[in-house]
């Protein structure tokens, strides 16, 4: 078994007014990974790309060790792709889209199917049409979770759901993952519930990596810190430090330890007066602000 479920090095993807890459993205066998970003940023078409839905303009792609190309079947048979936009409707019934699915998968264990179908409020005769954004979503994990495959991909698996399917879904998720050999991979905006579950977080902003690592190494490695400061001009555009809001000789700055420290505040002539820890969804906000 390959240490890394899910392994990205330069990949490219050129479209006119957008260019994804070159990014490098690593998931660890066993882990949950959120992949967060802005909207635009390029989470959905790299997920498109690790299943070849598009071509790629450069780069490597690599799941549980298998080239996504010249290994895509062997890679199928042991990754899913989960998207509310997956509804098989043209199957009509939800016992239809099961009938046809399972058949692709020796794997299936349909008494999980069933248990799943019951949890998530579905059943057999239920027409795929009419289902709502948070029930297809719920389906799709049905028709991915029951043949156990060892990497999940999910674009956006909280769409729709409430607070009580949210629970039920990610419980699933964590289950799957404490088997030990399967990884989930996931998008999503809600980055509490990304900080809640996801052990390695990677964050994107247009097309290109800004940070990726373990949750708890990426949040202890920022701060954010209010600062007084009679040359605030200084603060811009120094590595590690991103100004975030200036009030008369106030500033609040987010500080990236890894590149810069206290230490260097405090040679720009700035008196510290607050530092605190952040939060994904600070660190979320901060960075986006910057590309602005």
């Amino acid at each position: 078994m390959p240490a890394n479920a899910v392994e990205i090095r330069g990949l490219e993807k050129r479209f006119p007014g957008f260019t994804l890459g070159p990014i490098d993205l690593t998931v660890p066998v066993g882990s949950v990974y959120g992949f967060v970003g802005p909207n635009g940023a390029g989470k959905t078409t790299t997920f498109d790309l690790i299943f070849g839905l598009g071509g790629k303009d450069g780069g490597s792609i690599r799941v549980l060790g298998l080239d996504h190309a010249r290994d895509e079947v062997a890679v199928k048979r042991q990754a899913a792709y989960v998207s509310a936009e997956n509804a098989y409707v043209a199957w009509h019934r939800v016992g239809r889209a099961i009938n046809f699915v399972r058949g692709f998968y020796p794997t299936w264990d349909e008494p999980y199917a069933n248990r799943l179908l019951e949890m998530f409020k579905l059943h057999r005769g239920m027409r795929l049409v009419t289902l709502s954004t948070g029930a297809r979503m719920k389906f799709a994990l049905v028709l991915a979770l029951a043949w156990r495959p060892k990497v999940i991909v999910l674009d956006e698996p909280a769409a729709g759901l409430d607070a009580i399917s949210k629970q039920e879904v990610f419980g699933e998720l964590l289950a799957a993952v404490g088997e030990g050999d399967r990884t989930v991979l996931m998008s999503s905006h809600n980055l509490t519930d990304v900080e809640r579950i996801a052990d390695h977080v990677g964050m994107i902003r247009r097309g290109r990596m800004v940070f990726e690592g373990a949750t708890a190494d990426v949040v202890e490695r920022y701060r954010m810190v209010d600062v007084i400061s009679p040359a605030q001009g200084a603060l811009h555009d120094q590595p590690g430090i991103v100004v975030q809001r200036t009030e008369g000789d106030r500033a609040r700055v987010l500080l990236d330890r890894r590149a810069s420290s206290l230490e260097q505040l405090r040679s720009f002539g700035a008196t510290c007066v607050a530092d605190t820890p952040v939060t994904l969804e600070d660190l979320f906000v901060a960075l986006g602000r910057e590309s602005k």
